[in-house]
């Protein structure tokens, strides 16, 4: 019975932490290049998107000194792995079916592997 229950302990941990595929950094930097046109890496460095620094696990629509939010501005919800990933994947329908408003971001990354290694470049940053 102990051992039941510890193999099914050990199959939820296995399943709940692979929902997000761990990345690359590296190669996440390279993918980057998509979208630093648009996005600056700095704290409170601003271009036609907000600053990411420090983006995940920050609530969406916060960047400070950033006013041109629409779709994120009020949102109650987070930048998690699971978001960005979905985000990143298809902004404007992310947004739509998170605040019925739509984002202004246009990239869209359909391979995983580029979603999950920008993130894992996200995550890397100081």
């Amino acid at each position: 019975m102990k051992t039941l229950f510890l193999s099914t302990i050990a199959t939820a941990v296995l399943f709940s932490s692979s929902a997000v595929a761990e990345g690359d950094p590296n190669r996440g930097k390279k993918v980057f290049n998509k979208c630093k046109a648009c996005h600056a890496l700095a704290d409170g460095k601003h271009k036609n998107g907000p600053s990411l620094n420090q983006v995940v696990g920050k609530k969406a629509g916060s960047s400070s000194g950033f006013k041109r939010y629409r779709g994120l501005k009020g949102a109650k919800w987070f930048w998690t792995e699971e978001n960005l990933d979905q985000f990143l994947e298809n902004p404007r329908k992310f947004v739509k079916n998170k605040s019925n408003k739509r984002s202004l971001m246009m990239l869209r990354l359909k391979k995983k592997r580029d979603r999950d290694d920008i993130i894992a470049y996200l995550k890397s940053l100081p």
